[in-house]
């Protein structure tokens, strides 16, 4: 009976779940399709050879970081926005609003900078000889050519982010879902004609799908643009978004206070997964073909827990922003279990795809073996990753934002990444072993995490003064 009663504290009833899933499930959705076409992609570019995929998984690197610097820049306004619209105050959502754009081209026009600026250096920091005599300087002209036109796409991309987060946040989670799969739609098409130049077209090959995707940047953002400010009545927070474009001193300070450390968390964390991979790379170009392969049904799978996670920001925000705190604890701790549940479903799915997913792709059979170790590995460790990313939002969604930054980024700079350059750099520890090494601890911080979710030092209201 006491264990029933237990069990019955983390599950909650149907109207729970319909209300948490509504708000996941198109997220799970957007995602999916995006990283089902990103795999077609994958597979288009790996059907040119081992090199060119290699090059093209490089430079995609550089771009995660980037990527994660946007998602870090507009979470933090988010946090305030998911707390106006619980209160209804639609002033502050235009406020939001306009702080992510800000930074959302500014972190544009630096990421151009030192991506475009530095690529030599950083696609020639992963060239390690492999041994099935992988042909360096043609991965290293792929991963050039490939980046030339990707960063056309970077700025658009992100003032994308910064409307599909709002409108996210706002309740209008269908909208950026159209807008992703008209994207997404444009990019897997105008892979298929400029890769292989049919129907007349120039084969252009990773150029070609660095076009596609640059294009498809721009088809995404030309519908949320079309929709938000064509929509006032649904979209009050755009009504003179524009005019001006100011911003009450209190609530730009409370911003940069809550939401420079999730910046900061987001792309030094990404930054860490960036250099970890690189350090993977020492053990040959193979384990870089081999990696990208897996990341590819790795995110596939991962975008259900993050859904939920980001659910939970919302959810939870919204009655923490609307001072109904018993309420948000008794939430988060059945959407925690949830995330659980959900990890294990996707741990058994991957640890059944690992042997035939590499399969798929044309490259050698070191690496599809490879691949199928690297799968299975991060099979084994998906529940705790659900977890982990499920405690981070959590934590999160009260604002505190210095604490996640100690829970992520900062341990994987102090812990993780000491542990990844030793282990590359003083050893000759073999990849079947380094890999397993990193991921055990990395997912150690799951324990800390717990522990500051279980005393609800996130349990509060935000307020601006």
């Amino acid at each position: 009976m006491r264990i029933k009663e237990i069990l019955k504290g983390y599950i909650g009833d149907k109207t729970f779940y319909k209300r948490a899933l509504a708000i996941a499930v198109p997220m799970m959705i957007q995602n999916a399709v995006t990283n089902l076409v990103n795999l077609l992609d994958n597979l288009m570019v790996g059907s040119l050879g081992t090199e060119q995929m290699s090059g093209v998984a490089i430079v995609n690197q550089f771009v995660f970081v980037f990527n994660l610097a946007v998602f870090g820049a507009i979470s933090g306004a988010g946090i305030f926005t998911a707390q106006f619209n619980g209160r209804g105050d639609t002033d502050g959502v235009r406020h939001t609003l306009r702080v992510k754009l800000i930074l959302c081209i500014v972190i544009g026009i630096i990421g151009i900078g030192i991506i475009g600026g530095g690529s030599d250096a950083l696609i020639n920091s992963y060239l390690h000889e492999s041994q099935d005599g992988t042909d360096l300087a043609l991965t290293f002209e792929s991963g050039k050519k490939y980046l030339g036109f990707i960063l056309i796409g970077l700025i658009p991309f992100a003032i994308s982010q910064a409307y599909a987060s709002t409108l996210r946040e706002t309740g209008e989670t269908v909208v950026p879902i159209i807008a992703s799969v008209a994207s997404i739609a444009t990019n897997f098409v105008f892979n298929g004609l400029l890769i292989f130049g049919l129907f007349g077209l120039p084969a252009l090959g990773v150029a070609g799908a660095a076009i596609a995707t640059a294009l498809s940047r721009f088809v995404e953002l030309a519908i949320l643009l079309l929709y938000t400010h064509t929509n006032k009545e649904k979209c009050r927070f755009a009504v003179g978004l524009f005019r001006g474009f100011h911003v009450p001193a209190a609530l730009v300070k409370q911003i940069a206070i809550k939401g420079a450390p999730i910046l900061f968390n987001e792309l030094f964390w990404s930054l860490s997964v960036t250099v970890c991979n690189q350090c993977y790379s020492t053990r040959g170009l193979d384990v870089v073909a081999a990696m990208n392969i897996s990341f590819t049904l790795q995110n596939l799978l991962s975008v259900t827990y993050f859904a939920l996670s980001s659910s939970i920001a919302i959810m939870i925000g919204n009655l923490l922003g609307a001072g109904k705190l018993e309420e948000a604890k008794d939430s988060d701790k059945k959407l925690l279990a949830f995330a659980v549940f959900v990890g294990m479903i996707m741990m058994c799915i991957q640890l059944v795809a690992a042997p035939f997913f590499p399969l798929l792709y044309k490259t050698t059979d070191q690496v599809r073996e490879l691949s199928s170790f690297i799968i299975s590995c991060f099979a084994l460790t998906m529940p705790a990753a659900a977890l982990a990313t499920s405690t981070y939002y959590t934590i999160r969604s009260g604002g505190r934002v210095f604490i996640t930054m100690l829970f992520d980024s900062v341990y994987a700079w102090v812990i993780v990444m000491p542990v990844a350059f030793v282990i590359a750099y003083l050893t000759s520890i073999p990849f079947s072993l380094f890999l397993p090494i990193i991921l055990v601890v990395e997912n150690l911080k799951l324990i800390p995490g717990l522990i500051l979710v279980h005393k609800g030092i996130w349990v509060r209201q935000l307020k601006v003064k």
